[in-house]
């Protein structure tokens, strides 16, 4: 995947390792990366952010020209100042945003979502589908998400062709190299072979990850916590996983199974990997509440303690207490600078903060800031085309455009 990714950022190639074509390669991805988050760049700010010279500046930019990657946009265009001009007119270059796509997914045991992007990371389509149980046939799990993509796609008025990677994630570990962890069976459920299926149904490079991590990178492009280089993420949904980023790089461990939860069966006042949902309809059920109807029911609950019902409020009392636990367990081994807790749950997830906030510092010494993703169940997505994105800039000199 090229000399990259810290975080979605540059990595420099080392003096032994700057080859002509690398070079080139980094180059490439050091401006593609500054044009696409501004609307207009000059070479003149393309230097001063890139740290390249005018020469190489301009020599990547006619290189993605070139390519259809960029375009120059007419000196004539530019506002005009008052007076007479001095010397020559800026070049100016902007991103052809439409050269091409990304999709992003994310893959549960229930549904799955695909979402595709332009070039800027704007979302121009997306669809959801249902599987039909959990436990289904792989072929059958890939049939649903190639469905997905494909009405995506329609949905953004594109076709298969004018995607150049697609990121996917799923609720199971993913070690560097693409491989699904399967040492458990709700894990295997998820080891499909969808890279190699997708690869011979349309040629798409597919980035298998999963899906916390994917939430990760999404929060850090575009959540609440933006920039953090040390941040956990916690989806929190009906069972409870992390992505752990460390100096702005993804934590995997050897088997990709790095943020799985399953130690909170050993904690003390915590007992179990379950989400916030998952605790909120369960302990709703046992006080008598309402239990039936999934999601539905746990956002019964923080509605009725919105309205001042007394067991909602102790309920989530108590699920404040166990999250002030699970995170100061995670701040005990990894001390990140912020938690966010993530997911659909986010939206609801919001009444806790106070209850957390106040009992963190019982549990650990070291406590992080927590707070919400405003990602709500976008987050996964997000990070996925995000991951796509990081791939298509440091690989853009390889990569074919459609024209």
């Amino acid at each position: 995947m090229g000399p990259y990714l810290r975080g979605g950022q540059d990595l420099k190639p080392s003096a032994a390792a700057a080859t002509p074509q690398l070079l080139r390669r980094v180059n490439a991805q050091s401006v593609l990366g500054v044009i696409r988050t501004t609307e207009v760049a000059t070479g003149t700010e393309l230097m001063a952010r890139t740290g390249l010279t005018r020469a190489s500046v301009i020599a990547v930019c006619e290189d993605l020209i070139r390519r259809g990657w960029i375009r120059e946009l007419d000196a004539r265009d530019e506002e005009q100042p008052l007076g007479p001009r001095k010397g020559r007119p800026a070049r100016r270059f902007e991103l052809n945003s439409t050269a091409g796509f990304v999709l992003g997914i994310d893959i549960g045991a229930a549904t799955t979502t695909a979402a595709v992007s332009d070039l800027r990371g704007t979302v121009v389509g997306r669809s959801s589908e249902s599987f039909r149980a959990a436990d289904i046939p792989a072929e059958e799990r890939i049939d649903v998400v190639d469905r997905a993509c494909r009405r995506a796609l329609t949905a953004a008025g594109t076709g298969p062709g004018a995607v150049l990677a697609v990121g996917a994630g799923i609720a199971a570990p993913v070690d560097r190299d693409g491989n699904v962890l399967v040492t458990q069976h709700f894990w295997s459920l998820f080891d499909v072979g969808l890279r190699a299926a997708l690869q011979n149904l349309h040629g798409w490079t597919v980035l298998l990850e999963n899906d916390a991590n994917l939430a990760a990178l999404g929060e850090r492009w575009r959540g609440s916590g933006a920039g953090v280089d040390d941040l956990v993420v916690l989806l929190a949904g009906e069972r409870l996983g992390a992505g752990v980023l460390e100096s702005g790089r993804l934590l995997h461990g050897r088997g990709g199974a790095a943020g799985e939860m399953g130690y909170l069966d050993l904690v003390e006042g915590v007992g179990s990997s379950d989400g916030i949902a998952s605790l909120a309809r369960q302990w709703s059920a046992a006080a008598g509440g309402p239990s039936a109807g999934g999601e539905a029911s746990a956002r019964r609950v923080f509605e009725d303690a919105a309205a001042g019902d007394p067991v909602a409020l102790a309920i989530l009392d108590r699920i404040s207490d166990r999250m002030a636990r699970v995170i100061a367990s995670v701040a005990s081994f990894i001390n990140p600078e912020q938690v966010v807790i993530g997911g659909a749950v986010a939206e609801s997830a919001g009444a806790l903060l106070r209850g957390i906030t106040a009992l963190l510092h019982r549990y650990t010494a070291t406590p992080p800031r927590v707070t919400v993703s405003p990602l709500g169940d976008s987050i996964v997505t997000v990070g996925a085309v995000r991951h796509a994105l990081d791939y298509v800039e440091a690989n853009a000199l390889e990569l074919e455009l459609l024209r």
